[in-house]
């Protein structure tokens, strides 16, 4: 027997010690342009977290984006709480993928998902007519990620649906605690010392925010120009 050969055999009988960080781990069919395209809808939860709430912070620093981004962190520890307790395997065609060494109930990237939009849906309701337009978007996309699940061999049909109930009914409930219970400490957290020095305020009783801060902008430039 060859050395490779040997190497190979040996390999195979040995568990592997190393372990990969599969955030952004996708694999799809080589030469399949729809795994493609919905391996990169599968890191639609990646690009909400890192692009969306961290650069949120940055430049905003809003009670309401803070407390959403908590309520995804929240659902997330949910999600595996629930994993660990109901311990249902993913599905056969995982093993191909190298990337099954968790459980598959309920489905992680469809509850962020549908929690984001049912969060989000709630929220702009009270907001403009073209915040709700945005968030309509944000539907069709959670519903690609369910596909997207099944489609690559992540997920059973039954694990993604029930992350998406999951998704909706804890994105419901925890828009009501924030906007409910948390709320009422939002004025004390804009005036905090913390809440001063990082700028951090709440808009939330805003209607339309883009408009408001374009006035005040266009009001303030104004005002520089004739002093």
């Amino acid at each position: 027997m060859s050395g490779a050969g040997e190497y190979r055999e040996m390999a195979a009988s040995v568990p592997p010690a190393l372990k990969a960080i599969t955030l952004t781990h996708v694999r799809y069919h080589r030469g399949d342009r729809v795994g493609l395209f919905l391996a990169w809808v599968s890191l639609i939860p990646v690009f909400i977290s890192l692009g969306g709430f961290i650069s949120h912070f940055m430049f905003r620093r809003e009670l309401q984006g803070i407390c959403f981004a908590l309520g995804l962190l929240v659902s997330q520890v949910l999600n595996e709480l629930i994993k660990h307790s109901v311990a249902q395997s993913r599905p056969a065609s995982c093993e191909l993928l190298e990337t099954c060494d968790s459980h598959g109930w309920p489905s992680s990237h469809a509850q962020y998902t549908f929690f984001f939009a049912t969060y989000l849906s709630l929220f702009v309701l009270r907001r403009s007519p073209a915040s709700r337009v945005m968030a309509a978007f944000s539907w069709p996309l959670a519903f690609l990620t369910m596909l997207s699940r099944v489609y690559l061999g992540y997920h059973t049909v039954p694990q993604v649906f029930a992350g998406a109930v999951v998704g909706l009914v804890f994105g419901a409930i925890w828009y009501w605690f924030a906007n409910t219970i948390l709320a009422q400490y939002f004025p004390m957290i804009e005036e905090s010392a913390i809440g001063r020095w990082f700028y951090i305020k709440d808009t939330s009783h805003i209607q339309d925010v883009l408009k408001f801060e374009y006035d005040n902008a266009r009001a303030a430039r104004k005002k520089v120009a004739t002093d």
